[in-house]
């Protein structure tokens, strides 16, 4: 497959080729054809460890395990959450009848976060919000560093693709990843890697003034924080320096996130399932968009308050989200083809139980 689809594939040191997990996952973000194949061996790996509590009306329930991690995010244990394993198994998801599901999702979110986070840091102007301003911030980056067309848009052939690429680019680069570990999943040499981060620096400088700073401090003080307190101790033998570089945007997210998650309960909304930076809501069918249209608002608002206010007026987070109607399911563009796939499988294998049935009957 390598061969014929002009993909070079890393190797180990003892010259075979590397199999690891996060090897596959690279390569599928650099590869779109790679990532049925990636699938398929992570659920080998995990099928068999999957243990999903789903009770007598059909739910899957589990600890969320809040604050679990550094950054102070949820940490629900793979084998027991829906949105863990692979992500053709989401699929399952379906609403009731007479109910309706919606995804809504904070659109860029650790890029905003950056932005806001830097902002006025140095200089009053600051690219990077800009680009989050217009809406659609990797394609226009990638614009900007000449890998993309000035008219490219979302839906065109291969944009799609490579805007998956810049996406990794942009928020690899926010913490300092180098141009060796960038190469493989932008499917780049180590040259062009290089000259990518470069340009993210110098376009973004505003930015980098803000992280080193943030990195001296972190090292210097010996603790974090967050706007709304949470709290982390650094040392040179507990964090790397892609770490604390990252902390206070990974921390900043769930901020925002549990204030929006705390007024939507409060407001009577049904919420779900926390989803990193998205949220599973439910409603009847006939208040589905009315629903959605409020904790939309809920979310902009929280990440208002979190995100101080700029020169410009205030830092706001977009939202976007898709709705689920019954009978429909929940779907993910990255687990059609193996999801159908299941289907097939299944269908075939009732057929051969029915036909060998038929068989012993007569």
């Amino acid at each position: 497959m390598t061969v014929a689809e002009g993909i070079s594939w890393p190797r180990a040191e003892t010259g075979k080729l590397d199999l690891r997990r996060k090897t596959f996952d690279s390569m599928a973000k650099a590869y779109p054809p790679i990532e049925p194949l990636r699938q398929l061996r992570y659920i080998r790996d995990k099928l068999r460890s999957i243990q999903l509590s789903v009770g007598r009306d059909g739910r899957n329930r589990t600890v969320l395990w809040p604050f679990s991690s550094k950054t102070s995010r949820t940490q629900p244990k793979a084998k027991h959450w829906i949105f863990s394993p692979s992500v053709w198994l989401r699929f399952l998801i379906k609403p009731e009848p007479g109910k309706a599901l919606a995804y809504i999702d904070y659109s860029s979110m650790e890029f905003g976060a950056a932005a806001a986070l830097s902002d006025k840091h140095v200089s009053s102007n600051n690219p990077m919000f800009d680009l989050y301003r217009s809406g659609e911030p990797y394609l226009d980056f990638g614009k900007t560093v000449g890998q993309l067309a000035r008219d490219a848009t979302r839906g065109m052939p291969g944009v799609e693709a490579k805007r998956d690429q810049l996406k990794v680019m942009c928020l690899g680069a926010q913490y300092n990843m180098q141009a060796l570990t960038l190469s493989t999943p932008l499917g780049v040499t180590y040259l062009e890697a290089h000259e990518m981060l470069q340009l993210h620096r110098g376009l973004f400088s505003q930015y980098w003034h803000w992280s080193e700073d943030w990195l001296h401090h972190s090292l210097s003080s010996g603790m974090m924080r967050t706007v709304y307190g949470w709290q982390c101790a650094t040392g040179i033998t507990e964090f790397s320096e892609n770490t604390i570089r990252n902390w206070p945007i990974q921390s900043t997210c769930p901020d925002i996130f549990r204030l929006a998650y705390v007024w939507g309960t409060r407001h009577g909304l049904t919420l779900i399932a926390p989803v990193h930076d998205a949220v599973l809501l439910e409603a009847p069918e006939d208040r589905i968009e009315a629903d959605v249209a409020l904790m939309r608002e809920i979310m902009r608002r929280a990440s208002r308050v979190i995100l101080n206010p700029t020169a410009d007026g205030t830092i706001e987070l977009r939202t976007d989200y898709k709705i689920i109607r019954y009978p429909d399911r929940f779907t993910d563009p990255r687990g059609t083809e193996l999801w159908e796939t299941v289907l097939k499988l299944l269908a075939e294998r009732r057929a051969r139980m029915a036909e060998t049935v038929k068989e012993k009957s007569a």
